[in-house]
């Protein structure tokens, strides 16, 4: 077929949008909205593992210096610790804010911190605060950290770490079932309303046929039209999903030191994944909308 052929078809596909303009609404619409649901579905999923890894960052390691370690021997073992591929981050903890922290945790013993030992923290070991990148090996982590020289003690609760572990599986396999259930619900309302679209020029697509136009001939004005309807949907879709979003976003994480606590604070901003939203969109209200329509034409070419 030559390019001013392909042109004529293309423009066709274009002006049927237009001359079948309900039709092309309804189409635009459902596509939209399971474009809408199958996406937030998804996006819904990375956030709340997103979530669920905010959260096992938070599952620290405690280290316990032994007591009377110089500078030279603190930052010695913070070097050791740093060199462990597992580790996140780690915070020097001095033992004048270990002092401080007992006295927050035991307010009922307040007397006794203020008449017995007052800001002596001579006592008290140095420490770090360690988090790591991956809860599923805390536990090598924890022991690697304890075998580093003038280290009393490593700990961390690997109950936690086996916790989110499991939240993690369970999360996945439920969003997993529910996207691919909403994708298949929404394959079967585009199909059929891809389907009435296309009945309702039967007679068209049968004169067609019946003039001696090759199948390829009449296909294309529908591909043209379902694919731009689609990617119309997909700009639809991303447009509402960007809004929303970024207002779901600005509300939750506004709230400032209580969400981190629930993980919020690791939801993704848009802008890291806003070029993968609207290419997802657009590439897939694209793709569905132009081949729902033509499978659709199957039946009323086969004359």
């Amino acid at each position: 077929m030559k390019l001013s052929g392909v042109k004529y078809l293309a423009d066709q596909g274009v002006e049927n949008i237009w001359k079948n303009k309900m039709m092309a609404f309804a189409t635009f619409c459902v596509l939209l909205i399971s474009l809408l649901l199958v996406g937030v579905a998804g996006l819904f999923y990375i956030n709340l593992n997103s979530m669920i890894k905010g959260l096992g960052s938070q599952n620290e390691v405690v280290v316990i210096m032994e007591n009377g370690t110089t500078d030279e021997q603190n930052s010695a073992a913070e070097e050791a610790i740093k060199a462990i591929p597992n580790v996140a981050t780690i915070k020097f903890i001095s033992k004048e804010e270990a002092l401080e922290r007992q006295k927050a945790s035991l307010p009922n013993a307040e007397k006794i911190f203020s008449e017995y030992i007052g800001s002596d923290a001579s006592f008290m070991p140095d420490g770090f605060s360690v988090t790591v990148k991956n809860t599923d090996q805390i536990s090598d982590t924890t022991a690697q950290i304890s075998a580093i020289q003038n280290i009393q003690s490593a700990s961390a609760s690997p109950q936690v770490a086996e916790f989110l572990r499991e939240l993690r599986k369970v999360v996945s396999i439920i969003a997993g079932a529910v996207i691919l259930a909403l994708a298949v619900v929404s394959m079967i309302i585009i199909s059929n309303t891809t389907k009435a679209s296309v009945f309702a020029r039967r007679e068209e697509i049968q004169i067609m046929k019946y003039v001696g136009a090759t199948n390829a001939f009449i296909r294309m004005p529908f591909f043209v039209e379902g694919m731009v309807t689609g990617f119309f949907a997909g700009a639809g879709a991303y447009f509402i999903t960007w809004a929303v979003y970024r207002s779901v976003y600005n509300m939750l994480t506004e709230q400032g030191m209580l969400m981190n606590t629930f993980g919020v604070g690791s939801l993704i901003p848009f802008d890291k994944i806003r070029l993968y939203v609207v290419l997802g969109y657009l590439v897939a209200g694209s793709f569905i909308g132009a081949i729902g329509s033509v499978i659709s034409t199957r039946k009323h070419i086969d004359v």
